[in-house]
């Protein structure tokens, strides 16, 4: 793939990591096979980018203890509406053109689609990049905690919903397969100053409680990435068993720490 942009512009990941989260206080610290999975998400983006260009991006000393005990650098933030805030808080101390936002969540996340969504942001400067790839089989589409994607047909988001997404009035024009979010994006740093000098959520963002909607509320085109199948978020503790089966399937050890 032949870049836009210049050979010598710097792409790093930037993991936000919350330890007050309402629906899971601590969730960058729940064990996982034995390891914080915030470490596991800060390896699988080291893969990809190489440990010097990973930062945690987090306002809590528990946090920072753990990753920078790992090898990890960190950034310290103030309180953030969401993710890409906290992230648009850490791109004003990093030195970087393009952020790689991995949330802190996705364990099984693909380091092959962290390169991907850079390599589309590098042809497509102009975009906001973010992946999506379809529900797995055991997933339900009115599963609130999976926000739900619709595209046009050269994948470009037209709106993204924790409710099922398309609707359908004939049972036989019902979707065959449902698109989900996988938390993979990428921006520059004159987008997030823009998403984070506002200091309120848009009103679909707080409707739907999903902070990529502000993009597209204020006009800005954002380019959908298909990635690997079989990505699974911890959105709760109940999802935790789910994510360890998963990860045991592929390979993945038992590191108690």
């Amino acid at each position: 793939m032949v870049s836009n942009m210049s050979q010598s512009e710097r792409a790093v990941v930037v993991i936000p990591a919350r330890f007050a989260s309402s629906r899971y206080p601590g969730k960058p610290l729940v064990k996982l096979l034995g390891k914080p999975m915030i470490l596991w998400v800060a390896e699988l983006a080291e893969k990809a980018i190489g440990q010097e260009n990973v930062y945690i991006a987090t306002d809590d000393e528990r946090i920072k203890s753990v990753v920078e005990d790992a090898g990890f650098k960190t950034v310290m933030t103030g309180p953030a509406l969401t993710g890409t805030d906290r992230l648009a808080q850490a791109a004003e101390q990093i030195d970087a053109d393009i952020f790689i936002n991995v949330q802190g969540d996705e364990p099984l996340a693909d380091p092959s689609d962290i390169l991907k969504v850079l390599d589309q942001k590098q042809s497509h400067p102009e975009f906001v990049i973010n992946g999506f790839s379809y529900l797995n089989d055991d997933e339900d589409p009115s599963n609130i905690n999976i926000p739900k994607v619709i595209t046009t047909e050269d994948d470009r988001l037209v709106y993204m919903s924790r409710a099922p997404i398309p609707g359908f009035k004939d049972h036989e024009n019902a979707p065959k397969r449902y698109k989900k979010q996988v938390c993979i994006y990428a921006f520059s740093k004159h987008e997030l100053s823009a998403f984070g000098s506002l200091t309120r959520k848009s009103l679909l963002e707080k409707s739907e409680d999903i902070e990529i909607l502000r993009f597209l509320e204020f006009g800005k085109t954002i380019k959908m990435i298909e990635t690997k199948p079989g990505s699974y978020a911890v959105d709760a503790p109940s999802d935790v068993e789910i994510v360890e089966e998963a990860m045991k399937s592929r390979g993945f050890k038992n590191e108690t720490l």
